[in-house]
């Protein structure tokens, strides 16, 4: 029979009508004819994210930036012109920067590699009336799938059994604390978290036993839909491939410029044609930095592999300075903030309230020890053992945890008793269970020991209160009051408010207990709170972070008091007053207004929010001018990790989706990585920064100079070759040298720079022409002095203007100090890379000029001493005038 697939709201309906829906026998299953053809037309329980680029898009995609292309137009005109040395210099440029950047990016992927869960996934499911084990692969819609503690779910479902099945749907909602399920019908609207007679692919079983009827496979399940927001999440174009194109634009309105301006005088002047179209090519050659991309690629290479050493995978290049200039990161609240493990965290006995934790099997308290309720401590512990369904198993390395958390959590409690869990339980056989369910809340436990039947109870504590009628107060058993009732009620809703998960115990012993009814004359005997605690390091992390101007945000699917609570207790708000924005009230993207934009943007904690929303959220925040960075494990994350600006994913405790969508992986899930990573993008901005100030400025005093002896001098001009030499040799060195230098470890106690900010700003325009204008002048000086009274053969003095320049440009990296350091000692005179730049480049430098093989095709002939002198003198003027104005505006002000 054919069978109508997608279900809307499987939800909705009974354990017979999805049974009805989906033609599939409870008993028999499906046959395993009719489940190949179910695949055969809804296709197997698989969805496949993009898959990668391909080795050869990878290495195209690094020939993808606006300089490297005006880089390849220059090589186009050289070659046009014959000029076959510049064209393929030029060349093994672009080749170098695309090869360094295209290896760091494949070493980046095969670390991600390596941290993928390669593990198939199987199940078990009744067809033909039989119990098979299957790739989860094979899976078809109606197909009925058994479930017990420690299954991954292979896909959506609709329970038809449950007996005490509970879920940990924590990667897909958020929530912590693992979903009791059953098999009752549902409203429409119910939320996805609250679907509890439904399961969802991805999710893992912690306790109880199940069946299912399969409602959806592949991007038909949550997950699958989740995977197709991620894909439909676009990649947004990275703050320094903006800046970089910027400058370029800028650069090419120089050099049109300055080209047509020569050109124009030239043409008017009646000069060679020749002369005009040389000087012009070398004019072009001139204005755009060819060391630039290689030089940006290393700096940020060196940045990532820094990272890397610090527990950060990082993806691609541009993520490095993307994450200095992060004005906002939004975070998810478990496993990112918090461990995503409960703990024992605050006992509440009659007599008295204390908070406590568990250490190596030692319970420690954080104030006095108990004096008054030593009984209650007791018995507490007792309960905690054997109203238990959790279990712990020894394992190679560490302990194997079975079952709900919060029973896990006791069975450490347990553990800090003189005997083993264990021991207790064979003391006490099991007789009889009343199970937890959504009505009852409590769950209850009859044993028979040695001295009678013994009766143990947890649950909700004002269900459970009903049920006594005695209260153990220390070493006294008292008959329990209205007033006792209203007093533990008032104890729990504290606890609730500081975000607890409050439990309450109660037990009843006796050698006459009725088998069949035994929840009843319990005698109370106290509270205990269970947290899932933030991180260690998270609280100085976050500080470090609002200290750096950062805005924080908490984005979870948790309920919004315990969203608060941790916000509050991490430092992300001052206080337990502050708002939060429930994601049930938040309206639809399209229809929010401007006064729930400000809203937003103003908040720092959202709870109860679906994938969709964290996507939302980071998209209004962008909107706003803000460079984002989302944080995050889980598969609701990923949408949001691919929107943002940087995407950080958490590698131990991350799913694969999360971590495929995410630019950065944090090896050791720690929050602090990401403050630390903060920092060094800045740093290395910084780094960025400089070397562009001193690649530009070099490159407009050429500009000067070939525009100043084109008129001055045409034959003495600087050749097309020689600047090359200059833009990829003497000038990469020293700029790659600033690049790798250590960074001013002040950055996180300032506020972000503006996202909008270009790489060379107004004030920096200002610099560099000024720093043009002094190389420019000392250059001139040398030509004309040597002119005047050394000689004027023109090859020669073209080779003054190439000498003085190549070491004015050299001495020029010491320029690049902070404007308030020190002449000699700073953070470029400490940089030991600087100094090797400098020796090789001199090295080079003379080299041309003593290897033929190099000299002729470069123009150059051999110098007399009084020569180099004079081009030496000359070159460290623009030194010594730079640094005296640095001294004289610092003196000032």
């Amino acid at each position: 029979m054919p069978i109508k697939y997608p279900l809307t709201h499987p939800h909705t309906l009974s354990e017979v009508d999805i049974m009805t829906a989906l033609d599939v026998d409870i008993h028999q299953g499906l046959t395993a004819s009719i489940a190949h053809h179910r695949n055969l037309q809804f296709g197997l329980n698989a969805f496949v994210l993009k898959p990668p680029k391909s080795f050869w898009l990878v290495l195209l995609k690094q020939f993808q930036s606006p300089i490297v292309y005006l880089l390849a137009f220059a090589a186009l005109i050289s070659l046009y012109f014959h000029s076959y040395v510049e064209a393929i210099a030029i060349a093994i440029v672009l080749i170098i920067n695309a090869l360094i950047g295209f290896f760091l990016e494949m070493q980046a992927r095969r670390s991600m590699n390596a941290l993928k869960k390669m593990d198939i996934i199987t199940c078990k499911v009744v067809r033909d009336g039989k119990l098979h084990e299957i790739n989860a692969e094979k899976i078809a819609p109606g197909d009925l799938v058994d479930l017990e503690s420690g299954d991954i779910i292979p896909a959506d479902g609709r329970l038809v059994l449950s007996n005490l099945l509970q879920c940990d749907e924590s990667s897909l909602t958020g929530e912590s604390i693992p979903t009791l399920k059953n098999t009752k019908k549902l409203p429409e609207k119910t939320a996805l978290g609250d679907q509890v007679n439904m399961v969802f692919k991805g999710a893992s079983v912690m306790n109880g036993h199940g069946k299912v009827v399969i409602t959806g496979i592949g991007k038909d399940t949550e997950l699958g839909k989740i995977t197709s927001l991620v894909e439909s999440a676009a990649s947004t174009e990275t703050p320094l491939d903006k800046k970089l194109m910027a400058l370029s634009k800028k650069l090419i309105w120089v050099m049109l410029f300055m080209t047509l301006i020569f050109a124009g005088t030239g043409i008017i002047q009646g000069k060679n044609w020749l002369l005009i179209l040389e000087t012009s090519i070398a004019l072009a050659v001139a204005a755009f930095p060819e060391g630039l991309p290689i030089v940006a690629t290393i700096a940020l290479s060196y940045g990532m592999l820094l990272m890397a050493r610090r527990g950060a995978i990082v993806k691609n290049l541009s993520a490095v300075e993307t994450l200095g200039s992060t004005n906002v990161i939004l975070t998810d609240k478990t496993g990112t903030l918090t461990e995503n493990v409960i703990y024992v965290d605050t006992f509440s006995f009659p007599a008295e309230t204390m908070q406590a934790s568990i250490e190596n099997k030692v319970l420690k308290f954080n104030g006095d020890a108990i004096q008054k309720s030593q009984r209650n401590f007791e018995l507490i512990k007792l309960v905690a053992a054997l109203c238990n369904n959790a279990t712990i198993r020894p394992g190679k390395k560490k302990e194997k945890e079975l079952g709900d958390p919060v029973e896990i959590a006791l069975l450490h409690l347990a553990n800090t008793s003189d005997q083993s869990y264990q021991d207790v339980k064979k003391k006490y056989e099991r007789v009889g269970e009343i199970p937890f369910d959504a009505i009852s809340k409590m769950m209850a436990t009859l044993h028979k020991s040695d001295q009678g039947n013994f009766v143990a109870v947890k649950g909700a504590p004002e269900q459970l209160l009903e049920k006594c009628t005695s209260i153990q107060n220390g070493d006294q058993l008292k008959k329990f009051t209205i007033n006792d009732k209203k007093k533990i009620l008032e104890a729990g809703d504290e606890m609730s408010q500081n975000g607890l998960r409050v439990l309450a115990f109660a037990y009843r012993e006796g050698k006459d207990i009725n088998h069949e009814d035994y929840l009843r004359d319990l005698v109370y005997i106290g509270l205990i709170g269970f947290l899932d605690p933030p991180r260690l390091d998270i609280k100085e992390a976050i500080i470090s972070c609002r200290n750096a101007g950062i805005k924080v945000v908490m984005i979870t699917g948790d309920h919004p008091k315990t969203a608060l609570n941790i916000a509050a207790k991490v430092g992300l708000v001052d206080d337990m007053n502050q708002t939060v924005i429930n994601g049930l009230e938040l309206p639809d993207t399209h229809s929010l207004t401007k006064e729930w934009k400000n809203k937003i943007l103003n908040t720092s904690v959202f709870a109860r929010t679906t994938p969709k929303q964290k996507l939302d959220i980071a998209e209004i925040f962008q909107n706003a001018g803000n460079i984002v960075a989302m944080t995050g494990d889980g598969v609701n994350d990923a949408p949001a990790l691919k929107k943002a600006d940087v995407g950080i994913a958490m590698g131990l405790r991350g799913t694969q989706v999360a971590k495929e969508s995410a630019n950065i992986v944090l090896k050791n899930d720690s929050f602090t990585s990401i403050a630390e990573a903060v920092g060094h993008g800045r740093e290395i901005f910084n780094n960025i920064k400089k070397f562009v100030v001193y690649l530009v400025s070099c490159n407009l005093s050429e500009i000067f100079i070939v525009t100043a002896l084109g008129f001055y001098a045409p034959a003495s001009t600087v050749l097309p070759l020689q600047i090359l030499f200059l833009n990829i040799v003497t000038d990469v060195f020293p700029a790659l040298a600033l690049g790798l230098g250590k960074g001013d470890k002040t950055v996180m106690k300032r506020p972000p720079r503006s996202p909008k900010e270009d790489i060379v700003t107004h004030k920096d325009w200002i610099k560099i022409a000024w720093y043009a204008f002094v190389i420019t002048a000392s250059v001139l000086l040398a030509v004309i002095y040597c002119e005047l009274f050394i000689t004027k053969d023109h090859q020669i003095l073209n080779n003054v203007a190439f000498v003085t320049l190549a070491f004015a440009q050299l001495f020029h990296v010491f320029n690049m100090s902070s404007p308030r350091s020190k002449i000699f000692r700073n953070e470029v005179t400490r940089n030991h890379f600087v100094w090797y730049a400098l020796i090789l480049c001199t090295a080079l430098v003379l080299l041309v000029f003593m290897v033929p093989y190099f000299r002729l095709p470069m123009g150059l002939v051999v110098l007399n001493l009084n020569i180099w002198a004079v081009a030496i003198v000359a070159s460290i003027l623009p030194l010594i005038l730079i640094q005296l104005y640095k001294v004289y505006k610092n003196f000032n002000t």
